[in-house]
């Protein structure tokens, strides 16, 4: 994995390539109870109203990624991790800064997502980021058992 004292300017967020699939579900698998399959990555690669980047550190490994779709003027922030051991060095941040950017591109006026109750730490990124909690659905996660919240970001105040 990265260097924990390498610096985050030499962080690079791009599109998601399937050539980095092996690193995103590696990643996928060790932070999520239900993670997602390569095949649901390779899916939403097909899909033109999908947009999925990876984050790359200086020795262009993947060290975090975000998948987001778009519907009309909505978007739904589905899929964001950062590798354990590159934590706390402001990818999560890069990486949601680079979806709030998509969305405005694309003209979306609002981004949505779900998150576990316990997950402090996402909330709080999403939060620093204008984030609200606006609904929760109740048992939402399995294993162990949660509520999802839903946050809301708009776009157009």
């Amino acid at each position: 994995m990265a260097d924990p004292g390498s610096s985050p300017s030499a962080l690079r967020i791009r599109p998601l390539v399937k050539a980095d699939l092996p690193e995103v579900t590696t990643i996928e698998e060790a932070c999520f109870a239900a993670p997602w399959s390569e095949q649901t990555f390779r899916n939403l690669l097909r899909r033109p109203n999908a947009c999925l980047l990876s984050a790359l550190d200086e020795n262009e490994r993947v060290v975090g990624y975000a998948a987001v779709w778009f519907a009309g003027r909505a978007g739904e922030l589905g899929d964001l991790a950062v590798a354990s051991a590159a934590r706390r060095r402001g990818i999560g941040t890069r990486l949601v800064e680079a979806v709030l950017s998509e969305a405005r591109l694309r003209g979306a006026r609002q981004i949505i997502l779900d998150v576990r109750e316990g997950n402090r730490s996402a909330q709080s990124l999403y939060r620093g980021h204008g984030f609200d909690v606006v609904g929760r659905r109740p048992r939402y996660y399995a294993g162990p058992t949660e509520d999802a919240l839903i946050m809301r970001r708009l776009l157009i105040r």
